[in-house]
């Protein structure tokens, strides 16, 4: 089956190991690291949302005019636009980047950065409202004829948008959480589901958990995704020499009270969704799980969203994430801690090892299928 490959768009270069070099949005760096995705094999990017943050959606419409391939996946917050107005501007958004358009909805996993924008509902409301925005958004760009809405969070009577996505039926919706809320939500509702990357044993469990709220739900398995940070080198001695340099300098960076963002990092021991307190479960069995996953860089984070790693050279690294792609994975998610550097060696070494092998089991299969209904 096939894979997919997201990176990471950025707003500026920034990173937990290293100061952004200019303001909040260097349009220029944004640029030329899309299309360093683009021009290394690439197939999706994700615009992340915070709540201080410039505006996903707008710079995603930046690039989109400057990009000519890649999958524009923009994160959104439920809490900050009203369903219908949300489905109007993404379908705007579709036809301005030529139907590569994709929303990854955010329920909010800290209450700090909710409130910061006037959300003060708490965990499972907030996952109650996502499942009714996601429904809404579906039937905003599908239907023809106006509808009604009498939920729990959203009201509203005879809506019907002028302008529908440019993609049929619909964009992808993709949707991340771990715990027994989103599982119920995201298998229901969602086209994608994303997780951080945890020891192999723990993605099979938390896949098996989907699968059951999809069958629940009567819906298939979601596209599952993984997300990992990697850390390349020519030999995977190097590589782990560089992990632990990448170690020393979150290190250093959180001492002075930075992160990705430029802001102050705070109560990062204290997570409160269910994710990062998996990742921190995991660094705390050990540093080291299977054939390369490093989880001292979640720990040092506090478990701070994508923070596990995958240490090796692209061999090692493509070999560990087709062990998930044996477990059911079919999008990985990575980001380095040089954003423009990694973006180039992960697409130009590792995508190639991992599209390959994918196509190689493919071609076997099938032909064993062509052997048995020849038989």
């Amino acid at each position: 089956m096939p894979v997919e490959f997201l990176g990471i768009a950025a707003n500026h270069d920034g990173t937990e190991t290293t100061a952004r070099s200019g303001g909040a949005l260097d349009l220029p760096f944004a640029t030329k690291l899309a299309r360093a995705h683009e021009d290394n094999g690439w197939d999706r990017i994700l615009f992340a949302y915070h709540s201080g943050s410039p505006d996903p959606a707008q710079v995603a419409a930046h690039i989109a005019a400057n990009t000519e391939r890649l999958n524009l996946v923009v994160a959104h917050r439920p809490n900050t636009a009203y369903p219908t107005l949300t489905a109007k501007t993404f379908a705007t958004l579709d036809h301005i980047s030529g139907g590569r358009f994709e929303v990854h909805v955010i329920t909010g996993g800290s209450t700090a950065d909710q409130a910061a924008e006037g959300d003060h509902l708490d965990k499972d409301a907030r996952y109650s409202r996502t499942r009714e925005f996601i429904q809404i958004l579906k039937r905003a760009w599908t239907s023809d004829e106006p509808f009604d809405f009498a939920g729990e969070h959203y009201r509203f009577e005879n809506f019907v948008a002028d302008i529908k996505p440019l993609q049929t039926p619909r964009p992808r919706i993709s949707f991340g959480g771990s715990s027994h809320a989103a599982y119920a939500v995201g298998a229901a509702e969602a086209d994608v589901f994303a997780l951080w990357g945890e020891p192999l044993a723990g993605t099979a469990e938390q896949i098996t958990t989907i699968r059951e709220a999809a069958a629940a739900a009567g819906n298939p398995l979601p596209t599952i995704q993984v997300a990992f940070r990697p850390i390349l080198a020519a030999t995977d001695e190097l590589a782990w020499e560089k992990a632990e340099r990448t170690l020393g300098a979150i290190h250093a960076r959180s001492a002075d009270g930075g992160d990705t963002r430029g802001r102050l990092r705070r109560n990062v021991a204290q997570p409160e969704n269910s994710g990062s307190q998996r990742l921190l479960a995991a660094a705390g069995a050990g540093e080291r799980h299977d054939r390369a996953l490093w989880t001292a860089t979640a720990a040092a984070t506090g478990g701070g969203g994508n923070s596990t790693a995958l240490v090796g050279t692209p061999e090692t690294i493509a070999a560990a994430l087709l062990d998930y792609y044996d477990l059911g994975v079919r999008i990985f998610s990575a980001r380095g801690y040089h954003l423009y550097d990694d973006a180039v060696d992960f697409g130009r070494h590792v995508i190639p090892l991992v599209r390959a092998e994918v196509a190689r089991r493919d071609a076997e299969a099938a032909g064993a299928a062509r052997q048995e209904a020849v038989a």
